[in-house]
């Protein structure tokens, strides 16, 4: 039998107090194309056995990654992630362990972020970070709306280079709360536009190095510029491998980072989940949403660890708190410290150095196929590319070759009117073979 332990006239009390007719008021805010009215085609229930062998045998649809030339990146990276990753994550104490809320019987849990934070602070160049978002992207959304704290203006300028779903993100939540949102039209190489954006009504402006084409920008003329108008500047970061080769945020003079730090420590994982990084000045501290860890003596002047500044939602009153998010990706952001704490800064460098010139490689054998251009002016391991008769089109055509050729950018923003051109990255487990193959298999679509 299911479980049902309240009777129609319960539930029409509870609509009653809130003020809904039924339960499907409840789901009003949710576009109809997202609702069904039916249940799905899925059988209704199964034997364990019989289950396993089904998803089984969808699972094995799947092309992973590594079994081929992969040249996907679009704000999701393949990485080497050293085996030492996943041995230390899953020990019972990492693997198991929740919330810290008591510190006395938390401590390593307290100290692995607080190492976390002491390392995100370092690569994005600011004075204070917390202990991790979701994402980057609802990490980018927090950042918005911090701005908008900080400043009290209403107005968010998203610059056309930010990744499609970043943007996407900012808006929902942004809506929610009231702000005004202008987003640029998308741009290889934005900087002008976001410049001739700001005016005395910007909370915030957000830009992206390397953007969602790759294109690698200095932004201190914008944070010049944004400050000049009494504005905050937020850079987002995708790839944060890009860290050990860039200059940071900080020293472009962002008042907010905003990263996804997949990248070091943590695999594709079909899509997630990942760590979203978040650094601010520290005069912005107190706005800055999520929990944060910090040091402190106990009783008996022994280094300890403690939450601190966590202004959420589950820990004062909803109104007053800085963020609903919950909680911060522990698992994720444990894997991205191990990650980091093997490379160090000389691995990290050294990494970022094989990256790029990877991508440099991959640059040089595409030019040189009849028909496709470069659109990239600077990049770190990801460029833009226009391929002749269609970005999907050629994607779909060289999985024939066992090439997954790259992310069409019509697929991350089909209103731009972009559909030619094709996202493509180069890391350090792409291969000169690899480069080869795709080079080969695209120039013969091309020739079609």
């Amino acid at each position: 039998m299911r479980y049902l332990p309240l009777t129609a006239a319960d539930r029409a009390q509870m609509l009653g107090v809130i003020g809904a007719k039924s339960i499907d008021d409840l789901f009003a805010d949710v576009p109809a194309a997202a609702r069904s009215a039916k249940l799905f085609d899925l059988p209704l229930h199964a034997g364990e056995m019989e289950v396993e062998r089904e998803l089984s045998a969808l699972a094995a649809l799947n092309r992973p990654a590594g079994a081929g030339p992969f040249f996907c990146g679009a704000g999701a990276y393949k990485h080497h992630v050293p085996a030492t990753v996943d041995h230390i994550i899953q020990r019972s104490e990492f693997l198991t362990s929740y919330t810290p809320y008591q510190p006395e019987i938390a401590q390593g849990t307290l100290q692995v972020l607080f190492e976390f934070q002491s390392q995100v602070a370092a690569l994005t160049g600011l004075e204070v970070a917390n202990a991790s978002m979701y994402d980057g992207s609802t990490g980018c959304a927090e950042a918005v709306m911090m701005a908008q704290r900080v400043t009290r203006r209403e107005k968010a300028i998203l610059s056309g280079g930010l990744h499609p779903h970043y943007a996407a993100v900012t808006q929902t939540i942004a809506h929610a709360e009231g702000m005004e949102i202008t987003r640029l039209p998308a741009a290889i190489d934005a900087e002008a536009a976001v410049l001739d954006a700001i005016d005395a009504d910007t909370a915030c402006v957000v830009v992206q190095t390397p953007n969602v084409f790759g294109t690698v920008t200095d932004v201190t003329k914008i944070a010049e510029a944004a400050h000049a108008a009494g504005a905050l500047l937020i850079v987002v970061t995708t790839e944060a491998v890009s860290f050990g080769l860039l200059k940071s945020p900080g020293e472009m003079g962002a008042d907010i980072a905003v990263a996804e730090g997949q990248s070091i420590g943590v695999g594709l994982n079909y899509g997630g989940p990942y760590v979203g990084l978040f650094a601010c000045r520290e005069k912005f501290v107190r706005q800055m949403p999520g929990r944060l860890c910090g040091e402190t003596v106990d009783a008996e002047g022994q280094r300890g660890f403690v939450l601190t500044l966590s202004t959420r939602e589950q820990h004062i009153r909803r109104e007053k708190a800085t963020s609903n998010i919950c909680t911060n990706s522990g698992l994720c952001a444990l894997a991205f410290t191990i990650h980091l704490s093997l490379l160090g800064e000389k691995g990290l460098r050294e990494l970022a150095a094989v990256n790029h010139a990877r991508a440099r490689d991959l640059r040089d054998a595409l030019a040189k196929v009849s028909g496709v251009e470069v659109l990239t002016p600077r990049f770190f391991n990801e460029f833009a590319i226009r391929v002749p008769g269609g970005a999907a089109g050629a994607v779909e055509a060289l999985l024939a070759d066992d090439v997954v050729a790259g992310v069409p950018f019509s697929r991350l923003d089909p209103a731009a009117g972009l559909d030619d051109v094709l996202l493509v990255c180069a890391t350090e487990t792409t291969t000169q073979a690899d480069i080869a193959a795709f080079a080969t298999a695209l120039s013969r679509r091309v020739a079609q």
